[in-house]
């Protein structure tokens, strides 16, 4: 029985948003009782429809979540963070339950059963997020993985998913040193084998084995693995492994031949045809919402700059299959910011940024002209940040896979910049790499969709922004 219920742990954040969808129905059905339970005509006046009503309620609330990052599994937070988040999460819902109730007056449930609803929601779901969380940390529940090897490539595990947090799905067991590897983890985590492969899996209630060794020639226990695999236990390379469990692509143990061959990169015309609507779509939707506030940013930087400084900046960067085209931006900096004509990274505090600029930086004010670059089709809403040329230059020299993140159109949001502040050096872009990867690997609609709602947390919380 355990041992299922670790198989389904891939499946924990599902659960935990239909429950607190479930939760949040249920403080609104309470709400209504609450405020009109002494007068049973009004009670069932309101009670029309009601669960309906409290469907919209909890779906509405739960996007404010995903998009305040709060069914992220690897999110990394203290108990004053996460309060504040669905502080946020639940004023950003209200908020746009309001702007529905407008917009359709039928679904109106009146201020007080709101208010009451908002603040009954917030206790429970606070209250079982808490217990749901310290559920999923017992380790009876994880997934146990053996990692075969206790080489350089295994010991990446042991050194890069240290926290809780890295490790919320899975424990690892325990490493298996291999013959003539050196081994490069802790002696007191070694499984030695003093007996078959699969013996020491069955003993140990292993889950999954990740093949992590430094050399695969010959190496592999082939036979003892099948015994594995023919006990239901699942058999990872070290790479998925982490391409699964972080959300990024570890470069160090990157070869050509496991992007031949782990899947990946849909590129078919349907998959293109849904990424072109779905851009077309956000593009019209964003400018038919956000023109008010490109209109006062225009203003604000006319004020600020004075008639005949320029609003608009256009520049040059790196598009798909390495194709360039001029990016649209408001000005955020001086117009001398690069009078010797050299490209330069933006870095903390730059005494170059106006400001007007650095609030619309703050705030990413300062991209949204870029949705016209979508509506041309030089961008995609989602998709890896387009870089400038001379950057793309030197950083593709020196960073191996580099040009891999142009095979798709660069994006408005994406998913290295949910999962990696601002990068100005060569260590940190290659940081960001290893996420566009990931992306560039797996990019589905879905996937576009939740970067696209999650990107209101980075607007809110300033995340990566100089």
């Amino acid at each position: 029985m355990l041992r299922f219920l670790r198989r389904q742990s891939v499946r924990w954040l599902l659960l935990l948003g239909l429950c607190e969808l479930l939760l949040l129905a249920l403080s609104l059905s309470m709400a209504t009782y609450l405020r009109y339970f002494r007068s049973p005509d009004e009670l069932a006046e309101f009670s029309v429809h009601l669960p309906e009503r409290a469907f919209v309620f909890g779906t509405v609330i739960v996007i404010g979540m995903v998009a305040l990052g709060q069914y992220q599994s690897h999110m990394r937070t203290s108990r004053f963070g996460l309060l504040a988040r669905q502080a946020v999460a639940f004023a950003l819902g209200g908020t746009l339950l309001v702007i529905g109730y407008y917009v359709v007056p039928q679904a109106y449930v009146g201020r007080g059963v709101l208010a009451i609803a908002l603040s009954l929601g917030f206790v429970l779901v606070l209250g079982f997020r808490v217990a749901f969380l310290r559920l999923v940390d017992v380790d009876a529940l994880k997934r146990r993985v053996l990692i075969l090897g206790a080489g350089m490539r295994a010991a990446q595990i042991h050194n890069q998913m240290r926290r809780r947090t890295d490790r919320r799905g899975f424990c690892v067991v325990g490493y298996v040193p291999r013959m003539d590897e050196p081994v490069a983890v802790p002696n007191e985590q070694l499984v030695r084998l003093n007996t078959p492969l699969q013996v020491i899996v069955q003993r140990e209630q292993i889950d999954e084995v990740v093949v992590g060794v430094d050399d695969r020639r010959g190496h592999l226990p082939m036979d003892d693995l099948l015994e594995c695999r023919q006990m239901g236990v699942t058999i990872t390379d070290l790479t998925t492994f982490f391409e699964r469990e972080s959300g990024r692509v570890q470069l160090t143990i990157l070869d050509p031949s496991w992007l031949v061959f782990s899947g990946g990169f849909n590129a078919t015309p349907l998959r293109l045809l849904s990424k072109r609507c779905f851009d077309l779509g956000a593009a019209t939707v964003l400018l038919l919402t956000l023109w008010p506030l490109m209109l006062l940013e225009a203003l604000a930087i006319w004020l600020e700059s004075g008639p005949g400084q320029p609003i608009l900046y256009r520049q040059e960067r790196v598009g798909e299959h390495g194709r360039t085209f001029l990016l649209l931006k408001f000005r955020s900096m001086r117009t001398d910011a690069e009078r010797d004509g050299i490209a330069r990274w933006a870095s903390k505090n730059d005494d170059r940024v106006t400001r007007v600029g650095r609030i619309s930086r703050k705030l990413r004010v300062d991209e949204l002209p870029q949705l016209w670059n979508v509506l041309k089709g030089d961008m995609s809403i989602v998709g890896p940040r387009p870089e400038r040329p001379q950057f793309v230059a030197d950083l593709a020299l020196q960073i191996r896979y580099y040009s891999l993140r142009h095979c798709l159109k660069p994006g408005l949001a994406g998913w290295a910049q949910l999962s990696y502040p601002y990068g100005a050096t060569v260590e940190e872009a290659a940081e960001k790499l290893k996420y566009d990867l990931f992306y560039v690997k797996n990019h589905n609609l879905l996937l576009d969709l939740l970067i696209l709602i999650q990107t209101v947390e980075v607007v809110l919380f300033g995340r990566g922004a100089r």
